[in-house]
């Protein structure tokens, strides 16, 4: 782990071409290189100020189309299959949440489509968007937009919570039922972590990469 070096009280804003902000305590620090693996921490606090870039824009962007490809296997096929004396039944994700829409559990169906649709599907299309034009060298369409939005839907995109809930169903099921899990579970554990990966503080970086062509 590296430290950043705390901005004596004299400086001004214009003394570094940017500077790092902890997000809990918001003492201001330079920036300092950091080597792959590391990250600058807050000496009063202990959080986490930056990470070292672990992926280059090409694999980042390699990883979204992925999540992509993911999030319409997840969409398209079912998540989970149920069978019973010769009847069967299966839900995809969508079904699910149409399965919610019914008497006074209508406003859980929007938030769960909210969370485990909604979010995941901007989350994904708006990284491919900055991303694949940052492969070519180029600063996307609405970038600030795109970034600001990818930030406040972090907390919003609940697919690992999602899929938790599905394997505690699977295994409450699984007693009474054949319960058997879908195509559209494996590629939604997937999807889960690929998220995780991409859409975390790593991408960050861009802001820096094109800070100067922002102004």
């Amino acid at each position: 782990m590296s430290s950043t070096r705390r901005a004596p009280p004299s400086s001004t804003m214009t003394d570094a071409p940017h500077w790092l902000i902890c997000e809990h305590c918001d003492t201001l620090y330079r920036p300092v290189a950091l080597h792959r693996g590391q990250a600058s921490t807050c000496d009063r606090c202990g959080a986490v100020l930056e990470r070292a870039r672990r992926l280059s824009v090409q694999q980042h962007f390699a990883l979204a189309l992925t999540a992509a490809i993911l999030f319409v296997f997840a969409n398209a096929f079912p998540v989970i299959g149920i069978s019973l004396e010769g009847l069967s039944n299966a839900a995809t994700l969508l079904q699910s949440v149409q399965a919610l829409n019914h008497g006074r559990i209508t406003p859980m169906a929007a938030v769960t489509g909210l969370t485990i649709i909604l979010a995941p599907l901007l989350q994904v299309a708006l990284l491919c968007w900055v991303l694949g034009f940052a492969c070519w060298g180029r600063v996307a369409p609405a970038f600030r937009l795109c970034m600001r939005t990818l930030e406040h839907l972090r907390p919003w995109s609940m697919l690992e919570v999602c899929l938790l809930g599905i394997l505690v169903a699977i295994i409450k099921l699984g007693g009474m039922l054949d319960v058997h899990p879908g195509v559209g579970l494996w590629a939604l554990a997937m999807l889960t972590v690929l998220l995780i990966t991409i859409s975390g503080r790593d991408v960050r970086y861009l802001w820096a990469d094109f800070a100067g062509r922002l102004r």
